[in-house]
């Protein structure tokens, strides 16, 4: 698997590593200023942005695969990374299994209980079909908002805050991404993230979570703590499940302070 990414910027690499959604497109809200200050590599995993999707089965370790080899290939050995939701799973395994430098993961999903992975998937794919249902009206409905509000509220805690331009690709990506029911079973039906004891990641690891996140519930970084003990965990308040959305500046920030 080949996996489209832009790069630009200047400094020490960093790789960004998306979740649900756009694809690289994710980061537009930070990537101009990271690129500022790192030589910026954005991926789109299989089957999101312009990746072809996996010829076999959709999992979390198969979508981390296709990033370690990535980095493999690209001669990118000791890298950072950064990831948000899915994302930000992805590079916390990438650090279990010893690939990578400094970690940042951003509102990480695979922490949650038998019943918050139910309400996951119980909430999260009716927003979904939804956003199908609503894929040629969503610039109209994004533009205003009231509208942001109705469709963002799981995601955001304060969509009435932010622009159409920060939150449509995002919202676009959910209903044209060919891998995101196969990505969102994976993560419904899949196993829990592992842990990494105490020494054995390759780097600094941070975790950061929003306090009024509604996907990954802010009580699952208390597991992901005791999951990653050497990890920094840092709380965004006022923040939802995007922090390059509601936290932009403060997200930008932790990365880089952090990789």
């Amino acid at each position: 698997m080949t996996l489209n990414y832009v790069r630009f910027g200047h400094g020490s690499p960093l790789l960004l590593v998306h979740g649900l959604g756009v694809g690289w497109r994710s980061w537009s809200p930070i990537i101009d200023e990271l690129a500022e200050h790192r030589d910026v590599i954005a991926v789109d995993l299989p089957g999101f942005g312009d990746t072809p999707p996996l010829t076999g089965e959709v999992s979390i370790a198969a979508l981390a695969d296709s990033v370690a080899d990535f980095i493999r290939e690209h001669d990118l050995g000791g890298i950072s990374t950064a990831g948000q939701s899915m994302g930000g799973r992805i590079v916390l395994e990438l650090a279990r299994r010893g690939v990578g430098g400094d970690t940042v993961a951003l509102d990480p999903g695979g922490f949650w209980s038998d019943r918050e992975r139910a309400v996951f998937g119980a909430t999260l794919r009716p927003s979904i079909a939804l956003v199908n249902i609503l894929r040629r009206f969503l610039p109209a409905l994004l533009g205003n908002p009231a509208g942001r509000t109705l469709l963002l509220a799981q995601l955001s805690a304060r969509p009435w805050a932010l622009s159409r331009d920060t939150v449509l690709p995002d919202v676009r990506g959910l209903a044209d991404s060919p891998s995101t029911q196969a990505a969102l079973n994976a993560l419904i039906h899949g196993p829990k993230q592992e842990g990494a004891s105490s020494g054995t990641v390759p780097g600094r690891v941070t975790i950061g979570w929003g306090r009024r996140d509604l996907v990954t519930v802010p009580k699952q970084a208390a597991r992901a703590s005791e999951l990653f003990p050497d990890a920094v965990l840092h709380w965004f308040e006022r923040c939802g499940h995007f922090p390059q959305w509601d936290a932009p500046k403060e997200a930008t920030r932790l990365i880089l302070d952090r990789t």
